[in-house]
């Protein structure tokens, strides 16, 4: 399942077939469309580790859990526009070549590695009114073995992958990244493994 914005009506309509309006207390999170966790924390990358000794108001825990945000079209435009905002406006540079080191993670300015989108676009969707428990960064690998980033957003209908390589919002199921660790919904300073048991095919090249 995707979603652009061209096809807003048609994805929420789409969306709205994976939970037929259930409220979000009666949700089934064993569901394929929300990714599963082990208990217990686990590392913290270390670029976010540094992020949050220079903002530890970002990496604190929440003094209330949102277990899903409602996607209705007003939340879910605000998924759209922030996405396509810094897809268009960053130029995808990686910290080596920006900062001379492997990592380093912050906020774009005009230049940004994968997990610098992830956190302006999970700061202005917090400033829009999102609850931050519902908004994850996740540490994902790529068909070749390589390392990304992307931002997670708990909703309602799933979880909800914002991707600098993709324009378009799919449900973490429906990409092609094996999703190795996310940050823990209770504390943005915590990161939880997540469970992929998925058979990932990649189509050959020909």
């Amino acid at each position: 399942m995707f979603f652009n914005k061209k096809g807003m009506l048609a994805g929420l309509i789409a969306l709205l077939a994976i939970s037929q309006a259930a409220p979000t207390a009666a949700l089934d999170f064993s569901n394929v469309a929300f990714v599963q966790t082990v208990s217990g924390t686990t590392s913290i990358p270390v670029g976010h580790l540094e992020f949050c000794r220079s903002n530890p108001a970002e990496c604190r825990a929440y003094d209330r859990v949102v277990p899903a945000a409602v996607l209705d079209d007003r939340s879910w435009q605000q998924l759209v526009s922030v996405n396509a905002h810094y897809n268009q406006s960053v130029v995808p540079v990686t910290d080596q070549d920006l900062y001379k080191v492997a990592e380093f993670w912050t906020y774009p300015n005009g230049y940004g590695d994968c997990e610098d989108f992830a956190l302006a676009k999970r700061r202005d969707l917090i400033n829009s009114g999102w609850h931050p428990s519902t908004l994850m960064i996740a540490v994902v690998k790529e068909a070749n073995g390589n390392g990304h980033a992307v931002l997670l957003a708990r909703t309602d209908r799933g979880d909800l992958v914002l991707d600098n390589q993709d324009g378009v919002i799919r449900l973490w199921s429906d990409t092609p990244y094996k999703f190795i660790k996310r940050q823990s919904q209770a504390n943005a300073g915590q990161w939880v493994d997540m469970i992929d048991d998925r058979v990932l095919v990649v189509a050959a090249a020909h």
